[in-house]
């Protein structure tokens, strides 16, 4: 009797433990999304330049995304993407699967997070369609880092979609041409709870549930300091104030030279 008594309350204790710690699969996606996010751009030398953020019209991010490759290769994985609307402000996220295939001499294994810069909509737009390559329906270059191109007024941002890759705890740009994205419906289903498409997701005024609520603030607040920062007119280089004249003698007259002053 005492153990099934015991038996019980192990039982009960773990039915109510149970649903603290569910997480969906979608709800880990997001909840990685936004350590990557923020790891990113804790770095200083290594996060986006404010003036991408301030042009982006979409972001991919791409956690634990996974390459492997033996002669040939492949890249795939899970994440989220989120684009501006018409008043500028951030969607809900949208689920997305990404992979691409590779060939050549190659051999073993990496697992890297991936952010994506989308600065025109057409980018974005060939994703809502359904598929996105990268190099071939948009153009994909390796991504500016850090302080020095933010300071840089040379950037000219003429590719569709700026890459960032992180491995062994660095970011840097990395290029993913090849590489094509996909609406995931099977997750957007089951995260929203309904038949919505992608593009009705994107559009919605609705807030997100929990955790894509917070994923969504953190962009806006990340993205909304760069704006500000972007549009912020450069200091004109100043001038030191003029050094006042220093103060100069001149002799006094002499009224009786050749005798002793008195």
């Amino acid at each position: 009797m005492k153990f099934v008594r015991i038996f019980m309350m192990a039982a009960l204790a773990a039915g109510l433990a149970a649903p603290a710690a569910a997480v969906t699969r979608e709800e880990a996606t997001i909840d990685n999304a936004m350590l990557v996010l923020r790891e990113l751009q804790s770095m200083p030398d290594l996060q986006i330049p404010d003036q991408l953020l301030a042009r982006a019209e979409g972001i991919v991010i791409l956690p634990a995304n996974v390459k492997v490759g033996l002669i040939f290769g492949a890249r795939f994985g899970n994440g989220v993407m989120l684009v501006r609307n018409a008043e500028r402000q951030w969607s809900n996220p949208v689920f997305i699967t990404s992979g691409g295939g590779s060939w050549g001499f190659q051999a073993g294994g990496q697992v890297a997070d991936i952010v994506l810069v989308m600065t025109t909509r057409e980018s974005v737009e060939g994703i809502t369609d359904g598929k996105l390559t990268l190099g071939a329906d948009a153009s994909v270059a390796a991504g500016p880092v850090g302080r020095t191109a933010m300071a840089s007024t040379s950037l000219t941002f003429d590719s569709e979609v700026y890459a960032y890759s992180r491995t062994k705890g660095l970011f840097a740009g990395v290029s993913l041409e090849g590489n094509g994205i996909f609406i995931s419906k099977k997750a957007n289903r089951r995260f929203y709870d309904d038949e919505d498409s992608a593009a009705e997701i994107l559009a919605s005024k609705q807030p997100a549930p929990p955790p894509a609520g917070e994923l969504v603030a953190e962009i806006t607040r990340m993205t909304s300091g760069a704006a500000r920062t972007a549009s912020e007119p450069v200091p004109a280089k100043e001038v030191p104030p003029e050094r006042p004249a220093e103060p100069r003698t001149y002799p006094m007259e002499d009224k009786e030279p050749g005798t002793e002053p008195r």
